[in-house]
């Protein structure tokens, strides 16, 4: 150890280096400078390069204990886990607090970590290591038994069994993927701040509510200009789509969001995705797989190809038919509004749906804000928690942020304990990705001495900023938002694994989503609206007219919302079926691919895929069908609330001990079984959108 600390004084103004003094040992955020990064990237694969060296020289025979735990890297001791330490605050400062400089250093880095990773699984003796043992190994537990699994077909899947020469192409891919994947992300993320609408006509607002004004109004002032500045964030685009009755400007604002990286300038992503695509082809192909699917899917409930592609044509033929239907009514009723001559764009779809809605419901999203101010959402979400589970969160500003913006708090299991740290990042802001997301500064697992290592997660969103008039106040959209990064981090929190890469959401990608989904369904729940929906002005509780109208409104355009998802996922599929080079044209190959789940117009030069960061560079090629899958998931497993009630305590503990403190442990669907007694089916899907099948 004491070579470790002369190590260690090399660097002893670097806050990665250590042991951190902060509350729980979180992130010291308010000591890391750019500057620290890269030196301990670079450490941090040193010692990584060691600790194997230590590893394939050791003289004594391979052993679950001697080489598969320690191939997996948990060993407990920070001074090896240094590049995981880094690597985790580096990724979300990159999504969620990003700047030239961080980008620079990513794009320096990328090709040096890439290379690292592949030195380790390319590694031969290493590999023979781990095939002696999973060959030869002595009985060993289910969670020993998937860690051991993992760990050989990680290595068999990063091309452990490749001749010197397909190893050497191997890692040619891999580091172009990864350097195509970042550019990928920071072409979308400067497109996307790049463009403003500026209005300083005021007679321009019309139809906008007093929210959407005064946000556009703050986000003028903060650039230091007249009037009221709209932008492609989600917060600030969605109600100017919904609400502006400047069909001209509606129009505007939709093609500069649907055509983002498409134009001829430094952020086109047209060809980085066709070379993406081909990247991902070719790696399969080289480890013997005929397509990209093929290579993915071998991991993933769905199993096959066949399987993805027969669930999104169930839902195709289940849900079209009741689509058609509500676009056939939305025309109706746009063309009743402004002449028979009128001809419905993509850009009027929102518009006319709301004024739809609320002839239909008398519900728009601006009616439930005032009821949905986010210091009590906060207390609603954690206080569904405590109903649940009985965990408690309480502030604690001792811990180090990485923005004003972000709220950290410890979490408390039932019996006092401490359970995790969890920070919530709520707001838009310069540098920072669309979308919302769940990450982790440290995972869970049990370390050498037997200590349980508990988690610190962290979810990130882009809701409505509060304005010097108002407090923050969401739309019920960004309520089930706010439940649904919850979920995932109550799967982080709730981990209770021996291993670190077997915990939390450390699980198959198409049962990821599950326990995120299934947290959605508590935001039209009166019982759990009841708790903390109270007008932020008058102190009043929501009304149950107001309640049943939502319940009412629930399935409202459900199909056309489904059949959106599914035509992503056919767009994907597309994508990674391909089995020769992929020469085709993006935009008409796009629209070509998703057709039969495609009800409305499209227009020529618009493009999903070149902002399609999923698929792209989030991990899930092949994979975007996942969200449909866990839907069928979450349906079925919140059916068991629903007749137990939903608050149910039994059942909630049920739910916490098979799926989330389980991990990746064990098959999943052992565990979503060990919880329901029985497979999903889609049934309590449809119910749950109203959806018959003799449509």
């Amino acid at each position: 150890m004491n070579e470790n600390l002369k190590e260690e004084s090399k660097y002893q103004n670097n806050p990665f280096f250590g042991e951190y003094t902060t509350p729980h040992e979180t992130v010291p955020f308010h000591l890391i400078k750019t500057e620290h990064y890269e030196e301990a990237f670079l450490e941090g694969i040193r010692r990584d390069e060691e600790e194997i060296e230590k590893l394939v020289n050791d003289p004594d025979t391979p052993t679950f204990e001697n080489t598969i735990i320690r191939a997996d890297n948990e060993n407990g001791d920070h001074y090896y886990d240094l590049l995981n330490r880094v690597s985790n605050v580096f990724s979300c400062m990159l999504s969620a607090e990003t700047n030239d400089d961080l980008d620079e250093l990513a794009q320096k880095m990328s090709p040096i970590l890439t290379k690292h990773a592949n030195d380790v699984r390319l590694n031969k003796k290493l590999f023979d290591r781990i095939k002696y043992v999973y060959e030869n190994h002595r009985e060993l537990d289910a969670e020993e038994q998937m860690l051991l699994d993992n760990c050989y077909d990680g290595f068999v899947r990063s091309g452990a069994l490749l001749d010197d020469e397909g190893k050497e192409r191997l890692r040619k891919l891999t580091e172009e993927a990864g350097v195509l994947s970042l550019q990928f992300s920071q072409n979308l993320l400067k497109e996307n701040k790049a463009f403003t609408l500026h209005i300083t006509n005021e007679n321009e607002l019309d139809g906008l509510p007093e929210t959407a004004r005064e946000a556009a109004a703050m986000a003028a002032k903060e650039q230091e200009k007249e009037g009221w500045v709209f932008t492609l964030d989600f917060p600030s685009y969605s109600p100017f789509m919904t609400y502006s009755s400047q069909r001209h400007l509606r129009k505007q604002l939709y093609m500069a969001r649907n055509t983002e990286c498409t134009h001829q300038n430094d952020n086109n992503n047209l060809e980085i995705c066709k070379r993406l695509v081909n990247l991902r082809r070719e790696l399969a192909q080289l480890l013997g797989y005929d397509t990209y699917a093929d290579y993915v899917l071998k991991h993933r409930m769905a199993t096959n190809i066949e399987n993805v592609y027969r669930l999104l044509n169930d839902l195709i033929k289940a849900y079209k038919p009741t689509a058609i239907n509500e676009h056939h009514e939305l025309e109706r009723m746009a063309k009743n509004m402004e002449g028979d001559d009128f001809e419905m764009q993509p850009w009027d779809t929102a518009y006319y749906s709301h004024k739809l809605q609320m002839q239909k419901y008398n519900l728009d999203s601006e009616m439930l804000r005032p009821y949905f101010e986010l210091s009590k959402v906060i207390d609603g979400v954690f206080g569904l928690a405590n109903r649940l589970y009985g965990i408690s969160f309480k502030p604690n500003n001792d811990i180090p942020v990485y923005h004003p913006d972000v709220k950290a708090y410890e979490v408390f299991d039932r019996d006092g304990s401490y359970l995790a740290v969890f920070y919530a990042d709520f707001f838009p802001r310069k540098g920072k990705q669309g979308g919302a997301w769940m990450t982790e500064f440290q995972g869970q697992w049990i370390d050498r001495k037997g200590e349980n290592v508990r988690p610190h997660v962290s979810v990130v969103m882009n809701f409505t900023k509060p304005t010097p008039e108002k407090p923050a106040l969401l739309t019920l959209g960004e309520v089930e938002t706010f439940l649904h990064e919850f979920g995932h981090s109550l799967h982080g929190m709730f981990a209770n694994s021996r291993f670190s890469s077997l915990s939390g959401t450390n699980v198959w990608w198409d049962f990821v989503e599950l326990p995120s989904q299934f947290m959605e369904n508590f935001a039209i729940e009166k019982d759990f609206l009841r708790t903390f929906a109270i007008h932020y002005k008058t102190g009043e509780p929501i009304p149950d007219d107001l309640i049943a109208r939502i319940v009412k409104s629930r399935n409202y355009m459900a199909a056309s919302g489904c059949l959106r998802q599914v035509s992503l996922g056919l767009l994907d599929m597309a994508y990674y079926t391909q089995k020769e080079a992929f020469t085709a044209d993006i935009i008409p190959f796009e629209k070509e691919a998703w057709k039969e789940a495609i009800i409305t117009k499209q227009l020529p030069e618009t493009c999903m895929t070149t902002q399609f960061s999923h698929i792209m560079a989030g991990g899930y090629a092949a994979g975007y069908y996942s969200y449909k899958w866990a839907e069928v998931l979450d349906a079925d497993a919140f059916s068991m609330f629903k007749k137990n009630g939903i608050f149910d305590q039994a059942t909630a503990q049920s739910f916490r001990d098979n799926i989330l403190s389980r991990g990746g442990t064990e098959h999943p669907m052992t565990l979503y079984k060990r919880f329901r007694g029985s497979e999903p089916t889609i049934e309590a899907l449809l119910q749950r959108d109203g959806i018959t099948t003799n449509n």
